[in-house]
């Protein structure tokens, strides 16, 4: 029977090959890694995201049930004025009052854009 030369790889060649190959894999490691944050990041500023849009969609329904109360408040008031001097003074009133909300409102805005900006945290 006829033996098979063997195929052999100089010392040198196998040598590195065999340091390719380790440094393919810790490449490989390295990428897996950082693609492993890179996926825990994403869904953290997702999970901030959300948290951003719920809390802005809470705030403006508050917002608007807070001013349209006041106008039909005003709108009640303005109804059993019986002056025109009155019904002038409730619409003053009226104006200042929702200047002080809207700039608490905006406030308020703020204070959320500052805790969920960049670098903010989603906690309260």
């Amino acid at each position: 029977m006829n033996k098979e030369p063997e195929f052999g790889f100089p010392v040198e060649m196998r040598a590195m090959a065999e340091k390719n190959v380790a440094q393919a894999k810790q490449a490989f490691e390295g990428f897996v890694s950082a693609a492993q944050k890179a996926a825990n990041l994403a869904e953290g500023q997702a999970t901030t995201a959300h948290t951003a849009a719920k809390e802005a969609s809470r705030m403006a329904i508050e917002f608007a049930q807070r001013n349209m109360t006041s106008a039909f408040v005003l709108a009640q008031k303005l109804v059993q004025a019986r002056t025109l001097e009155e019904m002038l003074k409730l619409q003053a009133d009226y104006v200042r009052s929702q200047i002080e909300a809207l700039t608490e409102q905006a406030r308020d805005i703020g204070k959320l854009t500052d805790r969920l900006g960049p670098g903010g945290s989603s906690k309260a």
